[in-house]
């Protein structure tokens, strides 16, 4: 067998381009930003180095910014919270029928229309009775008119209604991803678990879920940091208010730099969004190191 020998300097020349993309479209962007928001800058015009002001200002001077965060941190919780709903699903499906990759690709239809269509569907949905809001009709129809509320105008229940939307839209993508991972599973481990007595929700205990670990982490990590970069949905549905009721990190990132001209400061708000993703992934990827080597 003849084994193909290939020098350094031509694995080099092959990844360099594609390193040199990487950086500049990852990288050199978050270095930018860095820098930008170390000025009072309008985005435009001259700018003025002011230091770590617009970062002081932020951490301990913006009344928006902590609630954002707070807002932005349940979104990435909700979403994680069903991950194992996704699970079980996957479980019931690749368990109870026969063919199903036709429910698969039905609970991921959502995932492939556009967050503007998601979010005019259920703007509508939400809207009021008389302006043909379903779910306030529906609530009617069953004499439960105290239920009825204006979904994404009322400030305590805004942020529920688009938490929501996004685990709707979301668990079928997470689904798919929890159902390709069970069917690499091999059979033979449930049948021999089968003979000494496991099966059913045990055998899920002691079998799908710790060889499906790698998985459940792919699918945890993308709904945190996704949750964390949340903002098309938002500002579709309510553009981060009513009186920035549903503001997220990212919301406040957009109208800081673009509808307050605060290009510096907007530009310290995507600083900590970065360093919050960075630390956060660190944070999931040690978790699930503990929990694999403890099924392993």
């Amino acid at each position: 067998m003849k084994v193909l020998r290939v020098s350094k300097w031509t694995i080099a020349a092959f990844v360099l381009p594609c390193l040199l993309i990487y950086i500049s479209l990852v990288f050199v962007p978050i270095l930018v930003s860095l820098y930008s928001g170390l000025l009072d800058w309008n985005g435009i015009g001259e700018s003025k180095f002011v230091g770590l002001e617009n970062f002081r200002t932020l951490l301990s001077a913006d009344p928006v910014f902590w609630p954002s965060v707070r807002r932005t941190l349940m979104f990435a919780v909700f979403s994680m919270a069903e991950i194992p709903v996704a699970l079980f699903v996957a479980i019931l499906l690749n368990r109870f029928i026969k063919k199903p990759n036709f429910w698969v690709a039905s609970y991921f239809l959502p995932v492939i229309l556009s967050v503007v269509i998601i979010g005019q569907l259920w703007k509508t949905i939400y809207n009021p009775a008389a302006m043909g809001g379903m779910l306030n009709q529906v609530l009617d129809m069953l004499n439960l008119h105290s239920w009825t509320r204006s979904w994404l105008t009322e400030p305590a229940i805004a942020m529920n209604a688009l938490y929501f939307v996004a685990l709707w839209q979301y668990l079928g993508y997470h689904t798919l991803i929890q159902f390709t991972g069970i069917q690499n599973i091999p059979a033979d481990i449930y049948e021999a678990a089968r003979i000494d007595g496991a099966e059913g929700l045990k055998a899920d205990w002691h079998i799908t879920f710790p060889m499906n670990i790698p998985i459940f982490k792919i699918s945890i990590v993308l709904a945190f940091i996704g949750s964390l970069q949340a903002f098309d949905m938002v500002m579709v549905m309510t553009g981060g208010g009513p009186a920035h009721a549903t503001d997220v990190i990212s919301t406040h990132m957009y109208n800081m730099s673009f509808l307050s001209m605060k290009y510096g400061y907007g530009s310290a708000v995507a600083v900590f969004l970065v360093v919050l993703c960075l630390i956060s992934t660190v944070f999931i990827n040690t978790i699930f190191t503990r929990l694999e080597n403890k099924f392993s």
